[in-house]
């Protein structure tokens, strides 16, 4: 029987990541024994974001209330991912970015069936490359490396399209409840925050049946 794995969630929150990479993990343990079927839902945790973002620096004092409380924060999620393969690179992000366009250039990537390369894309560039993934121009390229037309990606981009979905399944899930990312439904069984493993491996042999 086939599981669906409905995630929400924002490329520019840690835990998000880690919540990815161990979903990741748990479809891996299941090769065989489950088909899992993964659809990524948007989540912008800073909709009030400049079109071409802010200064990180700047942004992360005005969030927590300083730098150093921002960095505390950020060691806290290298210590909880050890283990999860992840190489935080903190240090290189320059920019916190508006991960609108990212979250729209994910809907074309489900249309063509590459959703899911393309979110763990995004994420590595973002935490791990230090990349702006709110940039027209380097979206378009991780979208070339990952199984789309960067010549499509780019036209894309330049427009407004896949903007109302974004904005319908954001207001579907605000409906729903859904206030916290990362969030799980797995076909119809709810888990939020970034699980261990084997909660994930549980959850998907329980929705299975």
């Amino acid at each position: 029987m086939g599981v669906t794995v409905k995630v929400t969630s924002d490329f520019v929150c840690p835990w998000c990541l880690i919540g990815e990479r161990r979903l990741v993990r748990a479809i891996g343990a299941l090769a065989g024994e489950i088909a899992v079927t993964v659809e990524w839902l948007p989540f912008e945790l800073n909709p009030a974001m400049p079109a071409e973002g802010m200064d990180r620096p700047t942004y992360r004092a005005l969030k927590f209330g300083s730098v150093e409380r921002g960095r505390m924060l950020d060691a806290r999620t290298i210590e909880a991912a050890q283990g999860d393969g992840i190489a935080f690179a903190y240090d290189r992000i320059l920019r916190t970015p508006n991960t609108f366009r990212a979250h729209r250039l994910m809907r074309l990537a489900a249309r063509q069936g590459v959703a899911t390369p393309l979110a763990g894309a995004l994420f590595a560039a973002y935490f791990e490359q230090g990349r702006d993934i709110g940039d027209a121009q380097v979206l378009a390229d991780i979208a070339a490396e990952h199984g789309l037309d960067r010549a499509e990606a780019a036209a894309f981009l330049s427009g407004d399209d896949g903007a109302q979905e974004v904005r319908a399944i954001e207001r579907a899930q605000q409906a729903a409840g859904v206030d916290g990312v990362p969030f799980f439904d797995i076909s119809g069984l709810a888990l939020a925050g970034a699980q261990p493993v084997q909660v994930l491996v549980a959850a998907l042999r329980q929705a299975a049946g």
